[in-house]
């Protein structure tokens, strides 16, 4: 590997940051971003098959061995009768449901764990509404290290025994994902363990990012025209615009490329992203009493708000929701015409991009990826 040098900026201040033991900007508050020298077009990428094959992008010590569970590499699948059901002219679901504990979560565990078995933490805590729990839990036993996960009850039953088969210690309680996220940063500073909470840290969203990297490479190193990401927390999204630029800064893209539209889907019942963009707000209030089915859509109160508004003024973006009877519909279109066992989360995309579609802010003549973070069989008691 040709691993990258790096260092730690605040995402909003720019404020400079120590890379060991980090958390969010000790000035603002905000997350951290690693930062990097450009990365040459032609820059020969790591000889493995996984997210870690982007290696020269990414937070990696010369010598260091990632903790990696052949994360990442996930199939990007045309779907014509899914282009056809929302209106667009090409369409592909990246299918994340094939990542270790079937979801994309998988991808920034990876990267949280080795940089923190490497900075030698005790232990590793996080809050979920589901998918990050059972990630880490595989992580960190990969790694070694000790597991504390802190998860709403009505979390789906399927994940809360993956986390406790995969030998992390959970912590049911009532409340949602907030509350536990108080909770975790409790225990984190109580008991030395690494607080993995969704962007408290830097190095989470350096894995989420490898989803940029692959799908302009599967596209030919080119861009579509629109992703749409079903959006919770955000560091998905937000990893993937972070990669496209970094990709631009290497000159990997055609000369012009530009950002795609990104096109936020949330729940009705759980919706800061969408009502903040759409009051022209800079920054989400908490959402109270959020509701949905799709637990990986229930954050209530995001901490990558700003980030993620910032990339939809920047890209023109869309956000919206979908109500559950409409998430549960395009759930089954995903699986009939795919034969991807989808989460809700997927079905939430695809119906927001239908709708973009029919209002006209989104144009017929689009290529899209639609972004399914995982796998239906989750929510199966």
């Amino acid at each position: 590997m040709t691993p990258a040098s790096w260092t730690l900026r605040c995402s909003a201040c720019d404020t400079a940051a120590e890379r060991d033991r980090a958390s969010v900007c000790g000035a603002c508050g905000q997350p951290l971003f690693a930062r990097y020298a450009p990365v040459p077009k032609g820059t020969p990428l790591a000889d493995r098959w996984d997210a870690w094959r982007y290696a020269p992008f990414m937070p990696l010590e010369v010598g260091e061995v990632p903790v990696s569970l052949g994360e990442g590499l996930t199939p990007m699948i045309e779907s014509p009768a899914l282009a056809a059901a929302t209106g667009v002219r090409r369409l592909w679901i990246k299918d994340e449901s094939q990542n270790p504990t079937v979801s994309f979560k998988a991808r920034g565990m990876s990267a949280a764990v080795t940089r923190a078995k490497a900075q030698g933490y005790p232990g590793l805590v996080v809050p979920t509404a589901g998918n990050a729990g059972a990630a880490l839990a595989a992580y960190g036993a990969a790694a070694g290290l000790p597991v504390r996960v802190f998860a709403p009850r009505t979390t789906p039953r399927p994940i809360l025994d993956t986390i406790e088969a995969l030998g992390a210690t959970l912590v049911r309680i009532e409340g949602h994902i907030g509350d536990a996220g108080k909770l975790a940063i409790a225990y984190a500073a109580e008991s030395g363990y690494f607080n993995v909470s969704t962007l408290r840290e830097p190095y989470r969203v350096e894995g989420m990012k490898t989803m940029g990297f692959e799908m302009a490479e599967q596209l030919g190193w080119r861009l579509p025209d629109a992703l749409v990401y079903p959006t919770g927390g955000g560091e998905g999204t937000i990893g993937i615009w972070k990669a496209i630029n970094e990709l631009m800064a290497g000159g990997w893209l055609p000369e012009g490329a530009k950002q795609p539209r990104y096109v936020v889907a949330q729940a009705a019942g759980c919706a800061p992203i969408a009502r903040a963009f759409a009051a022209h707000e800079d920054r989400a209030t908490p959402w109270v009493d959020p509701v949905t089915y799709a637990s990986g859509l229930r954050v209530p109160s995001p901490l990558g708000d700003r980030l993620l508004l910032r990339v939809l003024r920047e890209t023109n973006g869309i956000a919206d929701t979908a109500s559950e009877e409409a998430i549960r519909d395009w759930t089954l279109r995903l699986a009939t015409a795919t034969g991807i066992d989808a989460a809700p989360e997927g079905g939430c995309a695809l119906s927001v991009l239908h709708d973009a579609v029919t209002a006209g802010t989104l144009s017929a003549d689009a290529e899209v990826v639609v972004f399914n973070t995982g796998s239906g069989a989750s929510y199966r008691a």
